[in-house]
């Protein structure tokens, strides 16, 4: 089969680029074409290795230039820019006629259905239902979050296939004869758990108000005896510079590391103990999976979505209500003083691990496109 995937950039270092290398390669890997067309790429280089028989185009929209503009802004040169975007992909799409093209449900939504270039056409959604209602911006912000979600439950349907990565989302958009769930699929899979002896809690993610970080140090500073205990915070973003502010507030400098993005993910992974995961909202949060690879016990609110799909309480990890900072902290000092528990959980991690391995996932995405073609 010949796919075509369309993404906004694969320059980021993140969750929806790491699981696109992840199939493309396995799809090349396995005898099929790949093209991937993006719309910001201009000219950076590749965030992931990606299988040298794969066609990377850029189209060169510039989405992204107006995104620290205001609501205004983007509204005015949004129109202009997708129509540029749709005569552009139409030319690709007609040239050289893919069997399936797949938006990832970047600025492509609304334009791919309409393309008429014979390809059948399947949105795969990397976020929940709910997702732009749980931004909690204010004003004409939290207006255009509301309409948007709403006219994405009409979109979704315009699809031949619309895929999502848990039961709990499918539930959210309703009753839909097109909807099917693939979860993400992980390369991790060491030969051994990780061995659990290093005083190390490890959160992974941007640092942005998505992942909640400012909740997990909080949590940790609630912790009176954390025995020599470490929380190394691993990624980049724009609240940097106010999580830092928060840990030499709560006089946690020493015990709270914020550290850089890592390339090296395995040697995090393998010398944590516990992962702990703060999110307001997910898709199905990729650093779960890839600590369950690593046999890491987690720690994580039960937001939506992921977090209750992927660790089964009590047994691989624990959850606590969503947005209960005293309860996370507890969680995670349960592990941290229960050493027999945390490896008990750890095992039982690592030996779920296989239901998110390439070989587990992909074949549902071929038995997907061959059921429409």
């Amino acid at each position: 089969m010949y796919i075509l995937y369309n993404i906004a950039g694969f320059y980021r270092a993140a969750g929806m680029e790491r699981v696109l290398a992840q199939k493309a390669n396995w799809l090349a890997g396995h005898g099929h074409r790949v093209t991937i067309v993006t719309t910001e790429q201009k000219g950076r280089p590749h965030a992931f290795p990606l299988d040298p028989r794969i066609e990377v185009i850029d189209l060169a929209i510039g989405y992204e230039d107006n995104n620290d503009g205001s609501l205004w802004d983007k509204l005015v040169h949004y129109p202009g820019k997708q129509r540029r975007h749709r005569k552009a992909l139409t030319a690709v799409l007609m040239e050289r006629k893919p069997d399936i093209a797949v938006s990832m449900f970047c600025n492509e939504v609304n334009i791919l259905p309409r393309i008429q270039d014979g390809s059948r056409k399947v949105l795969e959604v990397h976020f929940s239902r709910f997702k732009r209602l749980q931004y909690g911006r204010d004003g004409l912000w939290a207006l255009a979050d509301k309409f948007r979600s709403h006219r994405e439950a009409a979109l979704v349907k315009r699809y031949r296939r619309f895929v999502v990565l848990t039961r709990q989302d499918k539930a959210f958009w309703g009753p839909m004869d097109t909807i099917r769930v693939i979860g993400n699929p992980v390369s991790f899979r060491p030969e051994a758990p990780a061995a659990l002896d290093s005083r190390t809690v490890i959160a992974v993610g941007r640092y942005s108000r998505q992942k909640g970080l400012d909740r997990l140090v909080e949590a940790w500073s609630l912790i009176k005896d954390k025995e020599g205990w470490t929380l190394k915070l691993v990624g980049d973003g724009e609240l940097k510079e106010s999580l830092q502010a928060q840990i030499r507030r709560l006089s946690l400098e020493g015990s709270v590391v914020l550290g850089p993005a890592e390339n090296d993910m395995e040697s995090v992974y393998s010398s944590a103990s516990i992962l702990a995961l703060s999110s307001r909202y997910e898709g199905l949060p990729m650093v779960l999976l890839e600590s369950q690879a690593f046999g890491v016990p987690a720690v994580s609110f039960d937001c939506r979505c992921g977090p209750r799909e992927i660790i089964d309480d009590g047994k691989t990890g624990l959850l606590v209500e969503e947005g209960d900072i005293p309860a996370l902290a507890q969680a995670l000092e349960r592990l941290m003083q229960d050493s027999t528990l945390r490896k008990e959980m750890g095992l039982n991690a690592f030996r779920k691990a296989d239901q998110w391995q390439p070989e587990t996932i992909m074949p549902q995405w071929i038995r997907l496109f061959e059921e429409i073609l």
